[in-house]
């Protein structure tokens, strides 16, 4: 391994906020590397870019580099394929669901058809490895890059495994938990795990530093999803980027709709499933399921699930060498535990 120097924080600029403002950059990065394409692929790869989210993956690589003293100067180009492949996912997935909306706006398919999607959801995955291997940040070594291409390629195919097995799930609301978590940790948590482990590789030789950054990244990501579930019952969530009755209209069961029907009364469960199947107006189904999701305590449930995987994901960094990065990152598993991002 090569990076060796580590890099201390400006002074003003500390802990979650400073962790958050690194998005600002790479969202330069992004217009620099992305702004002067005028072909069609790379002006609907654009518009899917830019503005982009909070850049929470990439900048998961980056923090994990610095965690364990490495040097993330030199790395946003790397670190940013990792969003590549995530925003891929997600044109992918509008396509499947028919969602028309994306962090509040068109999705690509409304934006663009059907078949543009396609491709450039299919562009930018290639990307994504064209990025890693192209990129040849200093101090990081060919060794370095085949680990770090093997790492995404296996997310890249956990995603796909995950897309397919919640398509199982689809109308199943006798779906267990254990089943749901399987689903999420592939479809969500693989690339939170692919962030922090790549960024490991990038800073240290140390399997078990990598192994622990992996298995906090895993926690974290599925703990996301969760959280992400829940916020389609959150009234003070100001911005989920999609209808909050998508999930529903799609006959997707999510974890707090999955307990509840585990606690739910014999009336209340065939509610659910005339809900689900469709038998009510949208949004007559949706205020019946949010109210059932709360009066058995499914929300609460699945609430609680993601703090755990939260603790568990938190306890791994006590591995980790300590200082600010390591507090860094466990003030954003906290802060993922509310889904306030």
């Amino acid at each position: 391994m090569t990076i060796v120097n580590n890099v201390t924080r400006e002074a003003e600029l500390s802990g979650l906020a400073s962790f958050l403002a690194g998005g600002d950059a790479l969202q330069r990065d992004l217009l620099d590397i992305w702004g002067g394409r005028r072909d069609q692929l790379g002006r609907i790869a654009e518009y899917a870019l830019v503005p982009a989210g909070k850049l929470l993956r990439p900048l998961l690589v980056l923090e994990s580099a610095r965690c364990v003293g490495g040097n993330p100067e030199g790395l946003a180009e790397l670190a940013l394929a990792i969003e590549y492949l995530h925003v891929a996912t997600l044109i992918h997935d509008d396509i499947i669901d028919e969602d028309d909306v994306r962090r509040g706006r068109p999705s690509v398919k409304a934006a663009f058809g059907v078949p543009a999607a396609i491709v450039a959801g299919d562009g930018l995955i290639l990307e994504t490895f064209a990025a890693l291997t192209g990129s040849r940040p200093a101090g990081v070594s060919d060794a370095d890059i085949v680990a770090v291409t093997s790492v995404m390629a296996a997310a890249g195919v956990g995603l796909c495994r995950g897309q397919l097995l919640e398509s199982e799930f689809v109308g199943d609301l006798e779906c267990t938990a254990d089943q749901y978590l399987t689903m999420a940790q592939l479809k969500t948590g693989v690339l939170f795990e692919s962030a922090c482990r790549i960024g490991a590789i990038l800073g240290t030789d140390r399997q078990d530093w990598i192994d622990d950054l992996g298995t906090f990244g895993m926690n974290l990501g599925t703990a996301f999803q969760i959280r992400d579930d829940l916020l389609a019952f959150d009234d003070t969530a100001a911005f989920i980027g999609k209808p909050r009755e998508s999930d529903l209209q799609n006959r997707r069961p999510t974890l707090p709709v999955l307990l509840a029907y585990q606690r739910a009364t014999d009336g209340e469960r065939k509610q659910l499933e005339q809900a689900f199947h469709g038998e009510f107006p949208v949004d007559e189904s949706f205020a019946l399921l949010r109210t059932i999701v709360e009066t058995t305590g499914g929300r609460e449930a699945a609430a609680q699930v993601a703090t755990d995987l939260i603790t568990d994901a938190q306890r791994r960094l006590a591995n980790l060498p300590a200082g600010g990065s390591t507090d860094v990152l466990a003030e954003i598993a906290g802060y993922a535990s509310r889904r306030a991002f």
